[in-house]
């Protein structure tokens, strides 16, 4: 496969089929069975006014995959970039159509395959197969350099990378933190449910609370009060940290919302933690926040 498969020609697809280009209906992706059951209000977002695909590319020496959406008609100016990263399940529909909701808006959105080294997560049973062989062995420093090589793509593909943003759910919430404090590219981030504390690995050294002092982009961090995994305890610590950094104007711009009653993965619509309404005004949130960060 060549380094950047064409988007309007994605001659090979790879092993989870990516969706082809002017397709009307989202199929090949499927979810994963640790997700839980799919949920029959799954949002399905088409393919009008844009085109999606597998896109593939150097990554130091490895060839990364990832999903690409973006509007049919490119301005010559270059597109707005948001990176939209994975939950511990991996780039599946979902995710998939996250892009496509980003897409209708304008940008260039891309979702790469993280776990690609680690191995397929929809081929595991459970939550914890996948947080042992895949979750836990992909470093995040890997992480951190994959997103670099996302970006350098985008920026040669008709992105602006004077105008990028990053999204994640869950562990890419917490990778949206890290990333915000690492890549000097990015503009601004929104953190759907990402942990903030956690043990310290050798894969894992460093959580987002202990990067509070070096944050590079703002990030809007949205969180349920009804999530069993987060607690508002350590979102407080994270409001802590972030106002003690009182030289740093990215963690001093950085702001959360606490939805009540939500659960953990409030906006993954096609589990049964989803919840309209706290989906919705997040997701309004996040396309506030990213215009008021001048990312479009």
């Amino acid at each position: 496969m060549s380094e950047a498969t064409s988007l309007l020609n994605p001659s090979k697809p790879n092993r989870r089929e990516f969706l082809k280009v002017g397709a009307t209906v989202a199929t090949g992706l499927g979810y994963v069975a640790a997700a839980e059951p799919a949920m029959a209000q799954a949002i399905k977002t088409d393919f009008e006014g844009i085109q999606g695909g597998e896109v593939s590319f150097m990554s130091k020496d490895f060839q990364m995959s990832a999903y690409v959406a973006r509007p049919k008609v490119t301005p010559k100016t270059g597109l707005p970039v948001v990176l939209v990263v994975s939950e511990i399940f991996g780039v599946h529909e979902y995710i998939a159509d996250v892009t496509r909701r980003f897409a209708k808006l304008g940008y260039l959105a891309i979702a790469p395959e993280l776990f690609a080294r680690a191995g397929d997560p929809s081929a595991m049973g459970t939550l914890a197969e996948i947080m042992k062989e895949i979750v836990a062995k992909t470093p995040d420093a890997q992480v951190m350099d994959d997103l670099k090589a996302t970006i350098a793509w985008a920026g040669k593909n008709g992105g602006d990378l004077k105008r990028m943003g990053i999204t994640g759910f869950c562990w890419g919430g917490r990778i949206t933190w890290l990333a915000s404090a690492q890549i000097p590219q990015i503009k601004a981030g929104v953190a759907w449910y990402g942990r903030l504390v956690g043990d310290k690995t050798p894969n894992s050294p460093l959580h987002p609370i202990d990067l509070a002092a070096q944050m590079k982009a703002p990030v809007l961090g949205l969180y349920g009060g009804a999530d069993t995994g987060i607690s508002v305890e350590s979102i407080n610590q994270m409001k802590v940290a972030l106002s003690a950094a009182k030289d740093n104007k990215a963690a001093q711009a950085a702001t959360f919302e606490i939805y009540p009653d939500a659960p953990h993965a409030f906006h993954a619509d096609y589990r049964p933690t989803y919840r309209e309404a706290p989906a919705k005004d997040g997701w309004a949130r996040c396309l506030a926040w990213f215009k008021q960060q001048g990312v479009v």
